[in-house]
């Protein structure tokens, strides 16, 4: 091999890992969900595959909800801390957006895995 292989061949290299870790060589998060409670009772399940925007009838509220890019978040809602509007959107296992007023609670089944599974102090 000459060293213009080797170069040709780093580059590639480098080219594919920049974009296995952009995301867009990652195996997709087939069989993901947002799966939403209301109260503790299971109300609906969205496939985070398939975009769309829903909204959830909470106790004493509503939540509108978007799902974009395998992600799920909460685009508005009607309650008055708005905390789960600035929630940033989710899509990792066991991840959850929870509005408290309405007793809403977003939690992801088989989404991706996170890296980080304990921190210690």
């Amino acid at each position: 091999m000459k060293k213009l292989d080797f170069i040709i061949i780093a580059v590639l290299l480098a080219c594919a890992g920049m974009l296995y870790f952009s995301g867009l060589l990652k195996p997709g998060n087939e069989g993901a969900y947002a799966v939403v409670y209301v109260d503790g009772e299971e109300v609906e399940r969205y496939d985070l595959s398939q975009d769309t925007e829903d909204t959830i009838n909470g106790i004493g509220g509503i939540n509108e909800i978007k799902i974009e890019n395998g992600k799920i978040s909460v685009v508005s809602a009607d309650c008055r801390d708005q905390v789960c509007v600035n929630h940033i959107p989710v899509n990792k296992e066991n991840e959850s957006i929870i509005c408290l007023p309405h007793k809403v609670v977003i939690e992801i089944e088989n989404g991706v895995q996170n890296s980080i599974d304990g921190v210690v102090k």
